[in-house]
């Protein structure tokens, strides 16, 4: 079934819409050219089109026409629901509206754009407090806690589920992750690239704070240990205070070195960790799923 579109609180029939919009053709504003689509080439009906052509073209694009009087209301309202500060997910969840609708509304909006950066501060300054306050928990409150995060973990999967970052970071932790730890989310790599993506992983998409980002170096003994640690600050575009003391490990070869050692970084949070484990159980089901791709 169609949305239901209303004009003055009366779903339209078919002869309504018809005199609507074989008015509008007509005239030089004409609004529906903009707004429909009648056929295969994206065109709505001309000036002279006569009535009865409209009236067919109507009654075959009845769903078409009517979910476009609903988008023009609803558009109407969602601009309203941003501008009181709603996030795209609230707004979806009144409204149904895919959150790629959203992007493309307000995506090039400066005002928009600002409450999007608020809304960010926001929740990272939730989940500060939340990592935080886990370091004060014991005994039967931390099994608790650590069921909140599953719980915090499904919750905001709805949402990071569609962002390619976190899509990206969460498939690198998978494959190069140290998953046998209770609390270690970190990686372990010589590619700055992929320490890069998945630091901005860590602080863009999971809303991780810098300060809890921590980084060690594994060198060789006939490296610099400064000039490895200024080197993987720099690429990682982590602050070099981040860093904790290098490691020096033998290698096998005396000739076939690394340039600059092994990088390992992330954080240590068992919350975060059960988070990230509990992402990796559902995001692969959601990816597998028909019905993700048809929600974007």
């Amino acid at each position: 079934m169609c949305p239901e579109a209303r004009l003055g609180g009366v779903r339209p029939g078919i002869e309504d819409l018809a005199s609507i919009f074989w008015s509008a053709a007509n005239r030089k504003s004409a609004r529906c050219t903009e707004t429909v689509s009648f056929d295969k080439r994206n065109r709505g009906p001309g000036r002279g089109t006569k009535l009865s052509t409209i009236r067919r073209i109507i009654e075959h694009n009845r769903t078409l026409i009517c979910y476009d009087f609903s988008m023009r209301k609803d558009k109407e309202i969602v601009f309203k629901m941003r501008k009181s500060g709603k996030s795209y997910n609230e707004i979806y969840a009144a409204l149904k509206i895919p959150k790629a609708t959203l992007s493309d509304w307000f995506s090039k909006i400066d005002w928009s754009n600002d409450i999007a950066k608020k809304l960010a501060i926001a929740v990272q300054k939730q989940h500060t407090i939340r990592l935080v306050e886990l370091d004060k928990i014991r005994g039967t409150h931390l099994k608790r806690a650590y069921n909140e995060a599953r719980d915090e973990a499904n919750e905001e999967l709805k949402e990071l589920k569609y962002n390619p970052l976190f899509i990206a970071g969460l498939m690198l932790y998978w494959g190069e992750g140290d998953k046998l730890t209770k609390y270690s989310t970190a990686i372990t790599n010589t590619d700055p690239n992929l320490i890069r993506l998945y630091v901005s992983f860590l602080k863009n998409a999971c809303r991780v704070p810098e300060k809890k980002i921590k980084a060690h170096v594994l060198i060789y003994p006939d490296l610099n240990e400064e000039d490895c640690r200024k080197y993987w600050a720099h690429e990682s575009g982590i602050n070099l205070s981040n860093f904790t003391k290098s490691t020096t490990i033998l290698g096998r070869h005396k000739t076939r070195r690394i340039k600059y050692g092994v990088c390992i970084i992330g954080i240590s949070s068992t919350y975060f960790k059960v988070k990230v484990l509990e992402w990796l159980k559902l995001l692969p089901r959601e990816l597998m799923n028909a019905k993700y791709y048809a929600k974007m």
